[in-house]
């Protein structure tokens, strides 16, 4: 298991703590069963139990990690209806944010480009990479709707889904950039109904291919 790297910021630990656990549970391969302690987090980042212990109470409250009673911390694991419940709610707010998108040359400049990367980490088998752009895609769609709390409930949902899709990633991974482009070209042509139905589609297709792959596996993960 690769370590964390240390916080040596005089900053908000709490919120540091957070940052960093966050994105370890994100982007490191861990296994359900890996138990994350209170004194294993805070020996690798260095700091005190107390900003960790909030760290955890609040990835728990998002629902990316459970927390069971003098045991430690778990990675949380998704049923199918589970999925399903965070996709059907994804797809409502990412359609409604590509309709209500204020469409600039500049938003069309960076989902241009954007696409361009996505295309680049899936040639170049960069998974992270390649993650962190389609995120990113949506992120600015989302931003240019102008609803703060849009953007933080779509960046929890994210979250959550980056979580149960980790392990498969070839699932649908190679249809992003047509999907994306395919968003991208109505909203050039300023076709939002055709934006809208090409996020539907995409996000429809995510989802189905994941919940296919639990029912083949007939449990959690």
């Amino acid at each position: 298991m690769q370590s964390l790297k240390k916080i040596n910021a005089p900053q908000n630990l709490t919120a540091l703590a957070y940052n960093s656990i966050k994105s370890y549970i994100l982007r490191e391969d861990l296994d359900e069963e890996t138990r994350l302690t209170e004194e294993f987090l805070s020996n690798q980042l260095g700091i005190s139990k107390s900003p960790v212990r909030e760290a955890l109470n609040s990835l728990h409250t998002q629902g990316l990690i459970r927390i069971e009673a003098r045991r430690g911390a778990y990675l949380r694991r998704f049923t199918a209806q589970e999925v399903k419940d965070l996709y059907d709610l994804r797809e409502a707010l990412e359609v409604y944010a590509v309709g209500a998108a204020v469409v600039t040359p500049e938003l069309l400049s960076e989902l241009r480009e954007s696409t361009k990367r996505t295309r680049k980490f899936l040639k170049a088998n960069d998974r992270i990479g390649h993650i962190e752009e389609d995120t990113k895609f949506h992120g600015l769609i989302a931003v240019a709707a102008g609803n703060a709390e849009l953007c933080h409930v779509l960046a929890n949902l994210q979250s959550q889904i980056l979580l149960c899709r980790r392990k498969t990633y070839d699932l649908s991974a190679s249809t992003s950039p047509s999907a994306h482009r395919a968003i991208l070209e109505a909203l050039e042509n300023g076709n939002r109904k055709e934006a809208q139905s090409a996020m539907h589609s995409h996000i429809a297709l995510v989802r189905q291919r994941l919940l296919d792959f639990m029912k083949k596996k007939n449990e959690p993960f």
